[in-house]
């Protein structure tokens, strides 16, 4: 019994010698990780590593140099402390995570080339400006770095005045812009599609190409005309990183007498920045 004991054991310190053994050394390198130019739509990147070993190995990654980091949403840090997330996988699919812990390193025998897969989800609106940080294995070190470049985007709510019965009747609907943080901007709206519209008297189009006027404003009081001028009659903003709704006031003089039936028009909004 004492013999078996003693055989194990030499087994296991066998074992254990040669994993070791297999691991002296062995070199690896990586490349950076450059993303390029990050608008707010998911964005992927790659980064090349090559492994010099005669034997087995295993490659972790630690969760960066971010506040508030891990293993699974890493972050590059950027002007005035902004934290852009991102992930690292060792898969082309992006569905395994690469961290420091078992089942989670890449693993190989032997001379390699390595891909680091980068991804940076969507919808992140931090200021312009370099992003980066620095990701450590066990004996090396890489760059994972991104430019942010002002980005927005706008998306537009119906105007439903309901029922108009001749008597002035207002109404309200909302835009939502998302722009990059302290990114400055214009929204403007259109005349309309109808025929002789202006930006200050538009017109709705109903039965037999009747045309019901009405009027759009940015102010709760119904006196700033909403126009698509940039510095004249456009609302100005300056972006926060989320989603900032603007609202739209609609108001249909009264005293038109026209027939009845429904009553519309398409406005564009133009986001300039």
């Amino acid at each position: 019994m004492m013999r078996r004991l003693e055989l194990t054991l030499f087994l296991i310190v066998a074992c254990s010698s040669q994993r070791a053994a297999a691991q002296t050394g062995c070199t690896l390198s990586i490349t950076t990780l450059n993303f390029g130019v990050y608008n707010a739509a998911l964005l992927n990147g790659t980064a090349t590593g090559t492994v010099i070993c005669a034997g087995s190995w295993n490659i972790p990654l630690n969760a960066g140099t971010g506040a508030g980091a891990t293993e699974t949403i890493r972050k590059m840090t950027g002007p005035g402390g902004a934290e852009l997330s991102y992930e690292l996988f060792t898969n082309a699919a992006r569905t395994t995570n690469w961290g420091n812990t078992t089942g989670n390193e890449a693993t190989g025998t032997g001379n390699a080339t390595i891909t680091v897969y980068g991804q940076i989800p969507a919808g992140q609106y931090f200021a312009q400006g370099t992003y980066s940080d620095t990701v450590s294995s066990a004996t090396e070190s890489f760059t994972v770095t991104v430019q942010i470049q002002a980005t927005c985007t706008i998306a537009a709510n119906p105007l439903n005045f309901g029922a108009y019965s001749g008597a002035s009747l207002d109404a309200s609907t909302s835009l939502s812009v998302s722009c990059t943080k302290a990114a400055a901007y214009n929204v403007g709206l259109s005349a309309g599609a109808a025929p002789g519209a202006t930006v200050t008297n538009r017109s709705m189009t109903g039965p037999a190409a009747s045309l019901l006027s009405y009027k759009l404003f940015s102010n709760s009081g119904y006196s700033t005309n909403w126009g698509n001028t940039v510095g004249t009659d456009t609302l100005l903003g300056v972006g926060t990183g989320v989603a900032q709704s603007l609202t739209v006031y609609g108001q249909i003089p009264a005293g038109q007498w026209v027939r009845p039936g429904s009553y519309s028009d398409t406005i564009t909004a133009t986001l300039t920045y």
